[in-house]
């Protein structure tokens, strides 16, 4: 399996010395879906957060597609990451006054500098994919957060990333929306699509994570494809957390 991302001691903190992420090492190979849990404060955000470099770290390496960041980073190379690696956040960080069509060009024609009669058609495409065509001119605040989070999947997949990251993409939907935010990303996953998710949707991490990866306290507690984790999890903090959610 080649390796998609690699992080070999990566150490974090905040503050007076407290360790966000403390000695963190894992791999995901490409192709893999790797689900991230636990409690809130384990350091899940920040995690994935490093994985584009909207966090530094002060120790240890960061291997990314084959470009490898060190504590102190390089400029260029955090550029680099972000045009192959596209990130989803809990909030949607759409344009208000731009349309749908504006918000998923605007990067790829600015970073990349493609036609914007190219772009658009890629636009278009994705929008199709994600079930929403027909929102194409409308504009953020017309458009339920279930849709708006799908804009941000189809806008970060506009520059045709490697390896697609989601911070708790569901986390600020109505239940009646999650589903088809999870459905579109079901979809990514189907296709073959790279990704580390930060989610506590356990019907997704059980259906679609290849493994999942158990946080607390800026650590990593376990690692196990799901079946294992859910009904068999060998870290007692796991299961403490486990039974708390199911």
């Amino acid at each position: 399996m080649t390796t998609a991302i690699q992080s070999k001691g990566i150490i974090k903190t905040y503050g007076q010395g407290n360790r966000a992420l403390d000695d963190i090492s894992l791999k995901v190979s490409k192709g893999e879906v790797l689900v991230v849990m636990g409690p809130s404060g384990s350091g899940k955000s920040t995690l994935i957060r490093t994985f584009n470099g909207l966090e530094r770290f002060e120790e240890g390496t960061l291997e990314i597609l084959g470009m490898t960041l060190k504590a102190g980073h390089n400029e260029k190379q955090i550029r680099e990451i972000r045009r192959r690696v596209g990130m989803v956040f809990q909030q949607f960080n759409l344009f208000p006054h731009l349309s749908i069509l504006e918000n998923i060009t605007l990067a790829p024609i600015k970073v990349k500098g493609l036609h914007p009669k190219e772009v658009e058609r890629r636009a278009i495409e994705l929008l199709h994919q994600m079930g929403i065509a027909d929102q194409a001119q409308k504009y953020p605040s017309q458009l339920s957060g279930g849709q708006q989070q799908r804009v941000a999947i189809a806008r970060a997949l506009a520059l045709d990333p490697e390896i697609m990251l989601f911070d708790e993409p569901t986390s600020a939907l109505d239940p009646e929306r999650v589903k088809e935010v999870l459905d579109a990303m079901k979809t990514l996953a189907i296709k073959g699509m790279t990704m580390v998710v930060v989610t506590h949707e356990i019907g997704f991490a059980r259906e679609v994570a290849d493994r999942v990866l158990f946080m607390d306290e800026g650590k990593v507690i376990e690692t196990s494809p799901p079946k294992d984790f859910f009904t068999n999890a060998r870290e007692e903090r796991s299961r403490r957390f486990l039974n708390q959610m199911m």
